[in-house]
């Protein structure tokens, strides 16, 4: 019955590429995947396509940055980009290894991976913004005499307490697709963690769509906790995927109820892939646009594997003024809905831009490690207009640069700028914080096991993205690493992490071999 329905689902993805749509009836419910990771994070299995040339999975779609170069700060001693909390990357990676795969290059943004971990930022007592230096000697770096610098950037903390009443309208792509992998299954228990958490005040409503969309539940006060977990419990796949007329909807229906001075969010549920009506970011972001303007937020969460759109769910989020997550497992839905719930739903800041400003007297060179989508010009960093990043409470932003010192420069070797809009009014702000020579250790083992965290996370993306600046690199040094931070970090993060690079190691060496 497998292969029958296989083939029969392979050729209903063939005739609808040609506008096509056909139902299957296999006389029976079809087949279950696994319904969840097995305790050490085994791979899901999965039905669909099969995957051609050997892929891990059919039909995914990451797109390719490039990897941001040296600059010589004679040409240019300014290096500009927009904050960036997503983590997705790090959790679709997470997915990829413990299905027993490397992930394509293109799947790789360091960023993500560095901003998935915490290091313990001390939170701000008055301002949006605490910023904290240091550096060493890097580890990884390529050539000698090359310093690793992290400006960590840690967002004030709203209190749970304090956090605005939420208008809440869940988006959920109940395609057939969603129905591979139980991934729909996935999406009910995760929004069932996020319905637990809200409080009196809070409403929920939900939109679904297929081939067509349509109003599940009105908003919906969370004193009717009953009727939205009814209402989420009874979602089932159906149709093919109309991502556009599903915003569309939750929009207009996010609009019409919008809480002046409350928290305004669409929550996007999908795998990503959209094949009826506007099927790319740009095109959908044109027919909400007018919506995003009015300050409702967007939430992008990822599921699936096979049949996946990354580039589709992070367009949206950036576009959106809100952010993206990948939700591989219920203890990844559980972070994002329980233990940051407050941080995923309340902003911060908008819009907010970095701007490093190195001295040529002291910086001969540098290098942004990620943040290659997120680039912006020079000009853009005081443009109030220019799109910069949605910082939620109690975030955090850590940017690594590699910089090569003049020989025997002291002094100051930069000045960084955070600029951003208040969520609530229109005031905007701009704090500045130097930097000495004297903030890098002069080993890296001096200098934090949090510093050497971020390092050495950024190293093992750099390693898995295939960048030129990484093509001495070795995951063995990487592990290595991490077994030196394992005794100084006791965290469960950490303990992934080394079993993640662990299976990465091995794979490589397969491939090698």
């Amino acid at each position: 019955m497998k292969t029958q329905f296989k083939t029969l689902y392979k050729l209903s993805a063939v005739l609808m590429m040609y506008g096509l749509v056909i139902f299957i009836y296999t006389g029976c419910g079809g087949y279950d995947a696994e319904e969840e990771y097995e305790a050490q994070g085994a791979s899901i299995s999965s039905f669909g396509l099969t995957p051609p040339n050997g892929a891990a999975y059919n039909d995914v779609f990451f797109k390719d940055y490039g990897t941001n170069p040296f600059i010589d700060t004679e040409d240019d001693h300014l290096s500009t980009f927009g904050m960036d909390v997503d983590t997705a990357s790090y959790s679709v990676t997470r997915r990829y290894l413990r299905d027993g795969y490397l992930p394509p290059p293109e799947a790789v943004r360091v960023e993500e991976f560095v901003n998935a971990f915490d290091y313990n930022y001390r939170s701000p007592s008055a301002e949006a913004f605490a910023v904290h230096i240091d550096g060493a000697p890097s580890r990884f770096g390529e050539g000698k005499r090359l310093q690793l610098l992290r400006i960590g950037i840690q967002g004030r903390v709203v209190p749970d307490e304090n956090r605005k009443d939420a208008m809440l309208t869940f988006v959920i792509d109940v395609s057939g697709s969603m129905d591979m992998e139980n991934r729909l299954e996935l999406v009910k228990r995760a929004l069932t963690l996020l319905v637990e958490q809200l409080r009196p005040g809070d409403k929920v409503a939900i939109v679904v769509y297929g081939s067509r969309a349509r109003i599940v539940l009105p908003h919906t006060g969370i004193e009717g906790r009953e009727e939205i977990l009814g209402a989420i419990h009874s979602l089932a796949p159906e149709g093919v995927t109309n991502a556009e007329e599903g915003l569309r909807l939750g929009y207009s229906l996010a609009a019409r109820n919008a809480r002046v001075n409350g928290i305004n969010r669409i929550i996007l549920c999908s795998d990503g892939v959209a094949n009826v009506g506007e099927t790319g970011a740009d095109g959908i972001l044109r027919t909400i646009r007018s919506y995003v303007e009015e300050g409702i937020t967007l939430t992008t969460l990822g599921f699936g594997m096979g049949n996946f759109n990354d580039v589709l769910m992070e367009q949206l989020a950036n576009n959106g003024d809100g952010s993206y997550a990948y939700i591989d497992t219920l203890n990844e839905a559980k972070r994002v809905f329980v233990e940051n719930l407050t941080g995923t739903l309340q902003l911060i800041a908008k819009d907010a831009k970095v701007q490093v400003d190195f001295n040529p007297q002291v910086v001969s060179r540098f290098r942004l490690l990620g943040y290659e989508n997120r680039r912006l010009d020079h000009e853009d960093f005081r443009d109030d207009k220019a799109d910069g990043g949605e910082i939620g409470s109690g975030h955090s932003v850590t940017a690594l640069y590699e910089i090569k010192l003049h020989e025997g420069a002291t002094g100051q070797l930069a000045t960084v700028f955070i600029r951003h809009e208040d969520p609530d009014t229109p005031r905007i702000s701009e704090i500045n914080e130097e930097i000495f020579t004297t903030q890098l250790n002069k080993t890296f083992e001096a200098a934090s096991p949090e510093f050497q965290l971020a390092a050495t996370v950024a190293e093992f993306a750099e390693i898995l993205r295939e960048s030129f600046w990484a093509q001495e690199g070795s995951l063995e040094v990487v592990s290595r690493s991490i077994e030196d931070i394992t005794p100084l970090i006791h965290n469960e993060q950490v303990n992934e992490l080394r079993h993640l690079v662990s299976r990465a190691t091995r794979f490589k060496r397969s491939d090698i071999e």
